[in-house]
């Protein structure tokens, strides 16, 4: 417990929502330490000059009592407040049983509320709690509150006869707070807010009510604050959580991608290259699911119905252009900082990758330009937008793909921006590179092994993983599809997006991890090979621009 020393106040506690002095004592007193104590606080290092709760939300449980729903706005020295979910309940100490039960992380302190002495928790851990919240949803039920109303919608995951399952929370500390019931249904809390709807929400729901794709966590519903300002008017809705069905798994495509590949490992000191044919089994059937997600995810405005613009199918506007394009340029001019900083770090042959990545500057901006005025023909939808080998959970015979909340630097606006389905390929392309390499280069089995040996080997494997991914992903589609032209711009666009993720990544192991930053320098230098191609090809180079330096990559006999 926080706290020895009880925190008094006159009002009885399912009274204490109108009592504004109650909790701004709160916010002075319990609240600080205990925040910043949790997992799902993302301020913690911010300068804090304060906290204070902007809303409260009430939910009368099975007993009379009552749980708050609190919106608390977190306040900092420099930058914009942050808001986030805090669910409170208040138990008395003749509860000796139920109190016993709260871990320490549920308990927020010790209160004395009209002459009744108990103890303030995360209603996350109050049993009663849970319960209302999954019945709310359950009976699609619409609560109003001081400010808007709390709107609990039932999605097709959630199955008749399941209203009454026993939960528990999920010990795992994240961002968020996890609950499950019948240990079937999990319900993500979200604690961080913004003034949108969650995309991952979003996601989820349309994919199991409107396109009925079933490699996903089925969609089994939402906690929605519907706001209002003062004069009644609305303002933007804020997701406040979601159900959805568990899913049994083994592991996810990240670790069993590793088991394939300690296989393919025992083979290499003994020159032996040998991958087995349930590799290319499971690589075909990932690449076809991610094309099936993407074909759900695309929904033409068909004629006489209402357009979801959320959802509906976009061209490459001159504004999408031009806001991926100042992103790379930033991206590009951070990363060939990093690396001028840190050359001297790097090992021989990252330092060479290095080089050459430096030297092929004009050559990769002059490919960005080609992207602003390229005409594309290709449309872009709502995808993935994390997608990785760690986003997908492997079952015992299929795939299924979680966790739609997009890019984790991304704001909310930037997550819903509209892609091509290919952004979400590159990203799992880059994923198997990482793979292999990661395998290859810090295995002990490999130490006394020729660093450029290695980098050919991991080359073909990756190769191939590769190609059997990408001919799997646009089988699905066929040709010609409207989100993908023809092979020409499906090439110039997997380009821009692998490019983009390399450079991305490249940052991170700079700062963090050193030796492994050959992995997306490798990625960068692949695709510039593919640029140097389309140059040459389409048979207008800038003569200004030098081509490859091809020999700084020349490497030993193997």
């Amino acid at each position: 417990m926080l706290t020895t020393n009880l925190l008094p106040s006159s009002t009885a506690w399912p009274k204490t929502a109108s009592d504004t002095a109650f909790w701004t004592i709160l916010t002075q007193t319990l609240l600080p330490p205990y925040v910043n104590t949790c997992r799902w606080f993302a301020g913690k290092a911010r300068q804090q000059t304060g906290f204070s709760v902007q809303t409260i939300h009430s939910l009368l449980l099975p007993d009379g009592d009552v749980s708050f729903l609190l919106i608390l706005e977190a306040s900092y020295a420099d930058g914009v407040p942050e808001h986030y979910l805090l669910p409170v309940s208040f138990l008395t100490k003749t509860g000796a049983e139920e109190l016993a039960e709260i871990p320490q992380k549920g308990r927020i302190g010790e209160l004395e509320l009209d002459g009744q002495a108990g103890l303030l928790i995360d209603a996350i851990y109050d049993e009663r709690f849970r319960q209302v919240l999954f019945t709310a949803i359950y009976q699609n039920q619409t609560i109003p509150q001081a400010t808007g109303k709390l709107a609990f919608h039932r999605g097709k995951g959630l199955e008749e006869g399941d209203d009454n399952l026993t939960s528990r929370v999920l010990p795992v500390d994240s961002s968020n707070s996890a609950m499950t019931f019948g240990d079937k249904y999990f319900l993500k809390l979200y604690r961080k807010l913004f003034e949108e709807t969650n995309p991952e929400v979003d996601m989820v729901a349309f994919l199991t009510d409107e396109s009925n794709f079933t490699h996903i966590p089925a969609f089994g519903g939402s906690i929605i604050w519907k706001q209002t300002n003062a004069d009644g008017s609305a303002r933007p809705d804020v997701t406040l959580g979601m159900v959805q069905r568990m899913v049994p798994n083994d592991k996810d495509s990240w670790m069993q991608t590793g088991d394939y590949l300690n296989d393919f490992l025992y083979g290499v000191p003994q020159r032996m290259f040998a991958i087995r044919e349930d590799v290319f089994d499971k690589v075909e059937l990932l690449g076809k699911r991610t094309g099936e997600m993407h074909c759900a995810l695309y929904k033409p405005t068909r004629e006489g119905e209402p357009a979801d613009l959320a959802f509906a199918p976009e061209p490459f506007t001159d504004e999408y252009r031009a806001f991926l394009i100042k992103r790379f340029e930033d991206l590009l001019e951070r990363r060939y900082a990093l690396l001028i900083d840190n050359y001297t770090k790097l090992d021989p042959l990252a330092q060479r990758l290095a080089w050459v990545f430096m030297e092929a500057k004009e050559m990769i901006e002059t490919f960005i330009a080609d992207f602003r005025t390229r005409p594309l023909d290709s449309l872009r939808i709502r995808i993935h937008g994390d997608y990785h080998l760690g986003q997908v959970l492997a079952t015992a015979t299929d795939f299924v793909i979680i966790d739609f909340e997009g890019e984790p630097e991304s704001t909310i606006t930037e997550r819903k921006i509209k892609h091509s389905p290919l952004k979400d390929v590159a990203g799992m392309i880059r994923s198997y590179h990482y793979a292999v390499s990661a395998k290859l280069f810090n295995s002990t089995e490999t130490d006394n092994l020729d660093p450029d040996h290695l980098q050919r080997v991991s080359d073909r494997w990756f190769y191939l993983i590769r190609d059997t991914f990408l001919d799997a992903y646009l089988d699905v589609f066929g040709a010609p599809h409207p989100l993908f032209k023809n092979n020409s711009e499906i090439n110039f666009l997997l380009l821009i997006y692998l490019l983009e993720k390399a450079v991305y990544e490249l940052g991170y192991e700079i700062s963090y991890r050193p030796a492994w930053v050959k992995i997306p320098l490798k990625g960068i230098i692949d695709v510039v090979r593919e640029i140097e191609k389309i140059r040459l090809s389409d048979g207008h180079s800038v003569p200004d621009v030098p081509m490859l330096q091809t020999g700084l990559l020349q490497t030993k006999g193997a």
